[in-house]
């Protein structure tokens, strides 16, 4: 992200985090203020006249009381009542329907409201037909009374001011202290004139006394308003409340007790008259409180909608205010970095590079051209004195660098030439003595097995060219088939009878690709065969994928834990230091593999295998491939590289721990690679051969490993009686018949010039096939030497005793 993206970001962010505080800020008053202005015009709309209603029900109630207790017929005062309450309740239904209540408790509330006064027709003529008795009659009103109260407390109660809340507290309070008083009215008028309560109703009389007073006490006194207290100071030192207290004091402890409840005190006959002097005060109080609850809730609206106003004023200011001096800033520091990247890009592009070439190529370097440090005390400055002590620090890396690579580089050159010339003689010599001595088979063996390891000494010193930073010479010209791929691979390891391969002939690798990949599989097939158990089997297994060839090579070892394996896959993917390579000198193997995947664009990684040991999973890519064409042979380069004479080779330096991760040349049961020759079959045996579990006889271990090729296709001849020249009962040694398992193409008996006069059949044909030999000649050759090497060990066993 650039640098101006992160300044505007700076201010930008900052900006936007204010004004989503801002707006949520904003949005959450105007949202309170929504609900409190809801609430004041529900409480206009509904809640007076549902006060007028409530009023008129209490009075009515206490008429009707006054009716049960004096049986007459109804009164003008009762009528009085009812005319009054359904007026009030023509005036509630009317409010109701212009709207819901706000909230879902308040409309449930409204509803049974409602519900309930349509069952009041029906109770008045219950009691003017005197049935039902009074009890049911009065806990009608009183109930539809309650739900009237319960919805000023479900219509205020979501508010989420808390004065507002106290408040609505305190006439929902004042509400339910009136309804005692007039549930206490209601009581002496059931008493009528013979004063007598039942006890159940007398005992609700003495606990509405209680309560009301401690309402107004506790909950209504300590919290009205000034003139709101005022007013219920009047209220109290009237007579009529003076009156009413004394009548309550006398009805407490003055009654009488009777068997069928209880005579109130003569004192009550003033009840009435103190009642409708004092009622007419406490109306008045408790509508001066609704009217003052729904003004305070009003005002309360309108505070919050004027603090959203100043709070997006100021707070648009502020916001004005940040992004002009950001942007000033940002613009100042755009302009000093500018100048700063200017110079670093020339020093980066330019400078830099010129240097390392020069390092590199073992040329002086001009010093002045290099930043110097400065000393600045600027942010900018210390940033532009960093990059010049890591300028600094990067050149005399380099140089360092250089210094290493170049010592390096020509010691290994010349360790590597000189061991080289040394082993291309050794094996020219090896051949010759192969040519001279190849009718001695157990000289012939010996001289094979110092081949093999003449062979593993070239691949040392390809490793160590490989770890260098060379190339591995590749001779092919052609591309070659994967089949031919893996069995040369496979012949660079001296335990290669136990590799079985699998393999496609419809796909060859590229000829500039051949040797490199035949080393990587090698050194993977080496580490395989040296540490699983000596009759163990690997497999190496090709095919084609969606990335390009996939090859596997799956072992039998000992198992490895993921800590490990994840180590040794790093080790596949990173280059190590010198410093590394010389402590693991050792175990080198891994390193080399990595270093050509890493040429090869391959992938390499080591995992569980699903019978225990340990799988290695090549991928090559595409670009190194290409389709086989029918009927193609192997290139030339399908022989042995620098040996046209053997089948295998010596062990490479691929150790790693276990059975990839050995110290030594030990395998995974403790024997060295040269204990675990025991030959078993190759996976081409033909049928009747050996058993591949090496359950059958086997030869001495040193011969049958090496079996020589240019014997290895002859047959046995067996001499009467099956007695082995020499003595004993052991099986005889195999004989030469010239030209009995040659390919047909190869029978004709060449030129006496080209045998050059010599009477061995083999030498003469093996001048002439690396000669003249055609790349299908040679191909056939070796696929005859395979099949042949297969029946001799198959004729060798099956004669043993």
């Amino acid at each position: 992200m650039r640098l101006r993206t992160l300044l505007v970001l700076l201010a930008v962010v900052p900006t936007v985090a204010m004004a989503g505080q801002v707006a949520v800020t904003s949005g959450r008053l105007l949202e309170q203020s929504a609900h409190l202005r809801a609430d004041v015009a529900v409480g206009e709309r509904v809640g007076v006249p549902l006060y007028g209603l409530m009023t008129a029900l209490q009075a009515e109630r206490t008429a009707t009381a006054a009716y049960w207790a004096e049986p007459s017929e109804p009164g003008e005062e009762l009528n009085a009542r009812r005319t009054a309450s359904d007026r009030a309740a023509a005036v509630f239904r009317r409010a109701a329907a212009g709207g819901g209540a706000g909230t879902e408790e308040a409309d449930r509330r409204l509803r049974e409201v409602l519900d309930g006064l349509g069952e009041l027709a029906d109770r008045r003529e219950r009691t003017d037909a005197r049935t039902g008795g009074p009890e049911s009659t009065v806990a009608y009103y009183t109930h539809l009374i309650g739900q009237m109260i319960r919805f000023y407390q479900d219509v205020f109660s979501h508010t989420r001011d808390g004065e507002l809340g106290q408040e609505n507290q305190v006439v929902i309070a004042l509400y339910s202290a009136a309804e005692m008083l007039a549930q206490q009215n209601t009581a002496i008028a059931l008493a009528g004139p013979s004063r007598e309560l039942s006890a159940p109703r007398f005992g609700e009389f003495v606990n509405l006394v209680g309560a009301h007073r401690y309402l107004y006490d506790r909950w209504i006194v300590p919290y009205l308003p000034p003139g709101d207290a005022e007013r219920y100071a009047r209220l109290v030192g009237s007579s009529a409340w003076q009156t009413k207290t004394r009548v309550e004091n006398h009805v407490v402890s003055d009654h009488a007790g009777l068997r069928s409840g209880v005579r109130l005190p003569r004192e009550v006959a003033a009840w009435p008259t103190a009642a409708a002097a004092w009622g007419t005060r406490v109306e008045e109080l408790n509508t001066s409180r609704l009217r003052g609850l729904l003004d305070h809730g009003d005002e309360k609206a309108a505070a919050l909608e004027a603090e959203v106003t100043r709070l997006i004023a100021v707070s648009g200011a502020a916001l004005l205010t940040v992004v002009g001096v950001v942007v000033l800033a940002t613009r100042s520091v755009l302009r000093r970095l500018r100048l700063l990247h200017d110079r670093t890009v020339t020093v980066a592009e330019r400078t830099l590079p010129d240097v390392v070439a020069r390092l590199r190529d073992g040329r002086p370097v001009d010093e002045t051209a290099l930043p110097s440090v400065r000393g600045d005390r600027d942010e900018v400055g210390r940033i532009s004195d960093a990059f010049a002590r890591a300028v600094a620090v990067s050149v005399a890396g380099h140089r360092e660098l250089a210094a290493e690579r170049h010592g390096f580089g020509t010691f290994a050159a010349g360790i590597a030439s000189r061991t080289g010339n040394l082993v291309s003689r050794q094996l020219a010599l090896t051949e010759e003595l192969q040519d001279a001595f190849g009718a001695d088979e157990e000289l012939l063996a010996r001289l094979m097995r110092a081949d093999q390891l003449t062979v593993g000494m070239r691949r040392q010193i390809e490793n160590l060219l490989i770890l260098a930073g060379g190339e591995v010479p590749d001779p092919h010209t052609e591309p070659m088939r994967v089949a031919d791929l893996l069995r040369e691979a496979a012949a660079e390891v001296e335990e290669f009878r136990r590799i079985d391969r699998q393999a496609l002939d419809e796909i060859s690798v590229r000829a500039h690709a051949i040797s490199q990949v035949s080393h990587l599989l090698a050194e993977l097939l080496d580490n395989a065969t040296r540490f699983s158990p000596p009759r163990a089997r690997v497999t190496v297994r090709a095919e084609l994928v969606a990335d390009g060839l996939t090859v596997e090579v799956e072992d039998r070892g000992p198992r490895v834990g993921p800590e490990r394996y994840a180590e040794m896959n790093a080790r596949l993917h990173s280059a190590p230091p010198y410093a590394v390579l010389a402590e693991e000198a050792h175990r080198l193997g891994l390193f080399v593999v990595g270093h050509l995947a890493d040429q090869l664009g391959a992938t390499v990684t080591l995992r569980r295998s699903v019978y225990g040991g340990t799988s290695a999973v090549v991928v090559l890519p595409e670009r190194l491939l290409v389709p086989s064409e029918a009927g193609a042979r192997p290139s030339p380069g399908a022989e042995r590289r620098g040996t046209g004479t053997t089948a295998g080779t010596a062990a490479g330096t691929g150790a790693e721990g276990g059975a990839w991760a050995g110290t030594g040349a030990e395998g995974a049961d403790g024997s060295t690679a040269r204990d675990a020759d025991t030959p078993t079959e190759d996976a081409d045996a033909p049928p009747g051969g050996p058993a591949r579990d090496g359950s059958g006889p086997v030869r001495d271990a040193a011969p049958a490993a090496s079996v020589p090729r240019t014997a290895a296709a002859l047959p046995v001849r067996t001499p009467p009686g099956g007695a082995r020249p020499g003595g004993g009962d052991r099986p005889p040694l195999p004989e030469r018949v010239p030209q009995t398992h040659l390919a047909a193409q190869l029978r004709v008996p060449p030129p006496a010039a080209e045998r050059g006069g010599g009477d061995g059949p083999d030498a003469g044909a093996g001048r002439r096939d690396r000669a003249e030999a055609t790349p299908e000649e040679v191909a056939d050759a070796w696929a005859d030497y395979e099949d042949g090497t297969r029946k001799v060990e198959a004729e060798l066993r099956r004669e043993q005793p």
